[in-house]
């Protein structure tokens, strides 16, 4: 019973729209009709710029980190892991966004920073350098990804290793529009780095 209650909560957690919030209150846009039309924090930063796109990452990330403390918070015995993950359904399939959400890397990675803060800074290196270099925000995720599932290998963590490699399939295929435009190089980059 806990579990379903606290995978529910996660679910609910993970569904609070960011981008939509941000862009509608700060800046009067549905990000949704704009740019790629996405509920992520990319759409964010292309749509409304850099600081509505930071404060939308920063909302994303900790919808991920709050699911994996609600266990901690009620002493219960389920696993953190686990719940992270249905935050991760709810950004990506929000119940109060008509379940079209974003592709999920914020989100995720605010569950590794709930578990392991020290993966979670690697994570972030490796996405900004990545982000650097090849300056596709899609490309950066999936690579970014990979490197977390290495590194989860490094940690000799096997809850890590299982939840970042299905993270990073999932967000593969939630990418997978993008890496065809990266393929037909119509995949725009970010300009601001």
């Amino acid at each position: 019973m806990e579990f379903i209650l606290f995978a529910f909560i996660a679910y609910l957690l993970g569904s609070i729209p960011s981008a939509l919030i941000v862009g509608k209150v700060g800046y009067n846009k549905d990000v949704r009709q704009h740019g790629s039309g996405n509920l992520g924090a990319t759409n964010t930063f292309r749509v409304l710029g850099i600081k509505a796109g930071i404060i939308v990452t920063l909302a994303d990330i900790l919808k991920g980190t709050a699911a994996t403390l609600i266990p901690l918070i009620f002493d219960a015995d389920v696993h953190r892991l686990i719940i992270g993950l249905f935050a991760v359904i709810g950004h990506t399939y929000p119940i109060f966004a008509k379940m079209k959400g974003g592709k999920a890397v914020a989100t995720s990675a605010g569950i590794i920073l709930g578990i392991n803060p020290l993966l979670f800074l690697l994570m972030i290196s490796t996405f900004i350098i990545s982000l650097y270099i090849s300056k596709y925000v899609s490309l950066s995720s999936i690579i970014t990804g990979f490197v977390t599932v290495i590194l989860s290998f490094i940690f000799q963590n096997t809850g890590l290793i299982i939840v970042t490699s299905l993270l990073t399939i999932f967000v593969i295929y939630r990418h997978r529009e993008n890496l065809r435009r990266i393929k037909n190089k119509t995949e725009p980059k970010i300009t601001w780095m």
